[in-house]
């Protein structure tokens, strides 16, 4: 090409370049998503349901990064997807009815299932779970449908991860690392961040991988006190350095979390010495709890159709038929196989659970299983020492259920009491048998109240159980139960025994 071939190009293309940069041409984005109309009010904090349903992965986006954690990785490629499951007990139908559980949690994060498949075996192969020539089927399963992660019905060892996706070509992902991705996105206090964060680090500190199938030597010689020949190396390599710092990060958040437990252990011994009973809401992920506790309170916390929509407790008052105040908690809800970083980190938020006078254990009847809900929730009780804590089964959604349903529950769980949070079925009685069921003060008194002591009678309808009441001449007359405290209290206004 000659010179003046040379210049005509370079003039065509610095004439395209400034056509392409000339104001005349730049047309405005078009309106998204993400745009806000000025007479939107977005000061509130009311919008957390809107908001979370604008956070949605876009299918088809296959962008690699080249330094990001192995979390953030995960969430990236967690789009399009396909299950795979190893049952070695009980019956196929519990097998089936564990997928369709794990692909509700994938939609929740966000995924679109697009196979499932499972597999019956004594135990999951230790090498790949679920063995060699399953591994390679699953891979044509994932070439013929576009897949771009595979996720496991249960925890995988960090060999099995590694071994399937050398296999299948595609990231692994399993139940534990799921359920981690979906309280990620839910968070949204400082503790409950926290919690999650220290979560997340415990379970990637076992499952790093660095570029090199081997590690570095530490820097030796006389620097490093004189290990000689044969020990001088560059120093720490990068997953030894990632180690280090999760190692240093997990120190830090266990002390942030202990700090804030202790806050709300504060908050809960204050709650006891005003001699307020609390009442906790517990149950499987999905049952209706938050949606109990605004039926029972008008909270007004959020309520979503999606698996752990709640993650950090929220604490109401409430009131029983007969004037009583009491707590109500709504707590995190439990699912099968609920990872175990998950109910370390989250102890101190359990602990309303264990610390409560009373446990409304939340079902959803509507669901195929709910006995095996019930069978789940015990487990994570126990681990949380919550077990001896007074029960009763609240039986959620009947107006979803068939009157055969209805029945069978009856009878496998006598006691329980059957409500709809949606329409209000049942909550009335729900009410009575709360207010028999909260403990009651042990001190029964009869006092003469004068009128201008007002705030001790609000005190004892507050705080105690009003027998009952007279108003007369020199006071109200009130026959109650109330604790030490408050008894002392109205000692001096104590009527006489004749």
């Amino acid at each position: 090409m000659t010179t003046a071939q040379n210049r005509a190009v370079l003039a065509d293309a610095q004439d395209r370049a400034d056509r392409a940069a000339s104001p005349a041409d730049v047309r405005p984005a078009p309106a998204g998503q993400w745009d806000t109309p000025d007479d939107v009010d977005g000061t509130t904090g009311s919008y957390d349901l809107e908001a979370r349903g604008a956070l949605r992965r876009v299918a088809g986006l296959s962008t690699e990064l080249a330094d990001v954690s192995e979390v953030e990785y995960r969430q990236l490629r967690l789009e399009r997807v396909v299950l795979v499951g190893v049952w070695t007990e009980g019956t196929q139908a519990d097998a089936d009815r564990s997928l369709a559980e794990l692909a509700a949690l994938a939609e929740t994060a966000g995924s679109e299932v697009l196979e499932a498949v499972s597999q019956r075996r004594d135990k999951p192969d230790a090498g790949t779970y679920v063995g060699s020539g399953k591994a390679a089927e699953i891979r044509d399963i994932v070439a013929a449908t576009g897949a771009d992660t595979v996720i496991a019905d249960g925890e995988l060892t960090p060999g099995q991860l590694n071994a399937l996706e050398k296999i299948l070509k595609v990231k692994v992902v399993d139940r534990t690392a799921l359920i981690l991705d979906i309280f990620a996105q839910h968070a949204t206090s400082r503790e409950g961040k926290a919690q999650v964060e220290l979560a997340q680090m415990q379970y990637m500190l076992p499952r790093l991988r660095g570029w090199g199938e081997s590690l570095s030597r530490q820097a030796g010689g006389r620097v490093a006190g004189g290990g000689g020949i044969g020990t001088r190396g560059p120093g720490e390599t990068k997953i030894e350095t990632d180690r280090r710092r999760i190692r240093a990060r997990v120190s830090k958040l266990r002390r942030e979390i202990a700090g804030m437990a202790t806050a709300r252990a504060t908050q809960r011994s204050a709650r006891g010495r005003n001699a307020v009973p609390s009442v906790a809401i517990a149950g499987y992920t999905n049952a209706g709890k938050s949606s109990l506790l605004n039926r029972l309170t008008g909270a007004g916390v959020l309520v979503e159709d999606a698996l752990f929509a709640t993650l950090d407790p929220t604490v109401r008052r409430a009131q029983s038929p007969d004037g009583r105040e009491y707590t109500l908690t709504d707590t995190v809800g439990f699912v099968r196989h609920l990872p175990h970083q998950l109910v370390d980190a989250f102890r101190s938020t359990l602990e309303e659970v264990a610390g409560a006078d009373l446990l409304l254990h939340v079902v959803d009847g509507s669901d195929p299983d709910p006995l095996g809900q019930i069978d789940a929730v015990h487990v994570v009780l126990r681990e949380i020492d919550a077990a001896a804590v007074p029960e009763l089964v609240v039986v959620n959604k009947v107006d979803a259920m068939t009157e055969d349903d209805v029945l069978t529950l009856r009878q496998a769980l006598p006691g329980a009491v059957s409500v709809s949070a949606r329409t209000g079925e049942g909550i009335e009685k729900l009410r009575e048998i709360v207010s028999a069921r909260l403990p009651h003060p042990d001190v029964e008194v009869e006092v003469l109240v004068p009128y201008d002591r007002g705030d001790l009678v609000a005190r004892v309808h507050r705080d105690g159980e009003v027998l009952s009441e007279l108003h007369e001449a020199a006071g109200t007359r009130l026959t109650a139960r109330v604790d030490g405290g408050l008894a002392a209290a109205l000692e001096r206004f104590a009527v006489p025994v004749a």
